[in-house]
């Protein structure tokens, strides 16, 4: 007998900024995911933030458009504006 299992995925928040890039620890600030930029710094460092899938400890991280940030058991998807200079 097959057993099928659905995973259900997990919502992401898009988080619209007006630049080619934003730092990481700036983004967690804009999405509302952390309360300071100290923070912002703490989850950093403590490994509890991960960059398109895998831990990021560099808060200067530079995310671009499509970029996925998890924090905290949610997503944050970057939108970068078109017209933005890269």
């Amino acid at each position: 007998m097959k057993i099928k299992v659905k995973v259900k995925e997990k919502p992401k928040k898009i988080i619209e900024i007006n630049s080619p890039f934003i730092k990481l620890d700036a983004f967690l600030k804009l999405a509302d995911a952390v309360q300071s930029g100290g923070h912002a710094k703490i989850a950093i460092q403590n490994e509890e933030v991960k960059v398109n899938g895998e831990i990021c400890t560099a808060r200067g991280k530079k995310l671009r458009n499509g970029d996925i940030a998890e924090f905290d058991g949610r997503l944050y998807e970057v939108k970068a504006d078109e017209s933005a200079d890269s």
